[in-house]
């Protein structure tokens, strides 16, 4: 007979006591972040901070978002500044970043914050919800960072603290109710503290490819420490096969600017900046030029996103030549354009950017 496996596993308690006390010492220091210490003096973390921290968060590592989230908050150091900016801007800063419907969102729930809300986040996570952009995850960080709302804050370090810590023997995306369950039973009343300490173990003890078990606060209790092989947790899903699509990228200079456009207002990279190119089909394809010239192939551009991998032949030419729907940029000030890191090495292979 079949067993449902969460079914076998009611709620294992998390000592949020220990992990609390193991957070007071051993916190990471993050420009956006209000020390514990600071926390238990009175001072309140900016909701404007942690909204973009999280929002730039998702899909990135801490370490690569640091630049950004410092240029942000120099350009637009409030969520009304940022409202104001023009959405081209905004793009332009985020442009390395990555899942690019993020920024737009980002520039959208800004607009919303001021527009509907005087420039004042809401407090509960119920209420952020209904901003754009803005999911479970995100709306329950803001409120219990900021405000304690006692609600649990679930992100991939923290499932897979919870995965090891019950042992649990499917993955995760097949668990989340228990896993939620789990550490919504152990909220503290410091919510915003002990969110950030689940976070914090789970990047930097409890990693994914180290388990440091002997200096974790959740060892005593941890059914994968033992188990003897807490890395056997999460167990991994089955990986789906990531297509490959193939296009053609068409590089033109001239006298020191390269020619650019803007992509459509929908889809993949929408309204970021491109070099002209083919469409991304299932098969390889004959380029068909934007008009006749001297092209030389530069060679191959490859490239993974989310849900397929592109490979891209790239070809270039100079002159000075008839085209309309774009823009000739200063080679030397490619960094003012929203190019997406799939561009800029269409460039580069083209020999036109570092």
């Amino acid at each position: 007979m079949a067993h449902d496996a969460s079914a076998q596993h009611s709620p294992r308690p998390i000592d949020a006591a220990a992990v609390l006390a193991w957070y007071d010492r051993h916190a990471r220091v993050l420009p956006w972040r209000v020390s514990p210490s600071d926390r238990a003096r009175g001072a309140r973390p900016d909701p404007y901070h942690v909204w973009l921290s999280e929002i730039m968060l998702q899909q990135t590592t801490i370490a690569a978002v640091g630049k950004y989230f410092a240029a942000f908050t120099r350009l637009w150091p409030n969520v009304e500044a940022l409202a104001a900016a023009p959405l081209d801007d905004v793009l332009v800063q985020w442009a390395g970043l990555g899942y690019y419907a993020r920024a737009r969102n980002l520039h959208a729930c800004a607009r919303a914050v001021v527009e509907r809300h005087g420039g004042k986040f809401p407090t509960s996570a119920a209420a952020l919800r209904d901003l754009p952009g803005i999911g479970d995850y995100t709306s329950a960080a803001i409120a219990a960072i900021c405000h304690d709302e006692r609600v649990a804050v679930v992100d991939g370090n923290v499932d897979r603290v919870v995965a090891r810590y019950l042992a649990l023997p499917r993955p995760v995306r097949e668990e989340k109710p228990l896993v939620r369950a789990t550490v919504q039973h152990a909220v503290p009343v410091r919510a915003g503290d002990f969110a950030q300490a689940m976070m914090d173990l789970g990047a930097t003890v409890c990693a994914p490819r180290r388990a440091n078990c002997l200096i974790c606060p959740l060892e005593p209790d941890c059914a994968g420490a033992a188990s003897g092989n807490p890395l056997a947790f999460p167990v991994p899903p089955q990986k789906p096969v990531r297509p490959t699509r193939y296009g053609h990228a068409f590089v033109i200079v001239h006298a020191g600017k390269v020619f650019l456009r803007q992509r459509g207002p929908k889809g993949l990279l929408a309204k970021m900046t491109e070099v002209p190119g083919s469409e991304w089909t299932s098969g390889t394809t004959e380029p068909v030029f934007p008009f006749d010239a001297g092209w030389r192939r530069a060679g191959t551009v490859e490239h993974t996103f989310t849900h397929f991998h592109l490979v891209a032949e790239v070809w270039s030419v100079s002159g000075d030549l008839p085209l309309d729907e774009g823009w000739w940029a200063d080679i030397d000030a490619l960094d003012n354009e929203a190019l997406p890191s799939v561009f800029r090495k269409v460039l580069r292979v083209a020999g036109v950017e570092n």
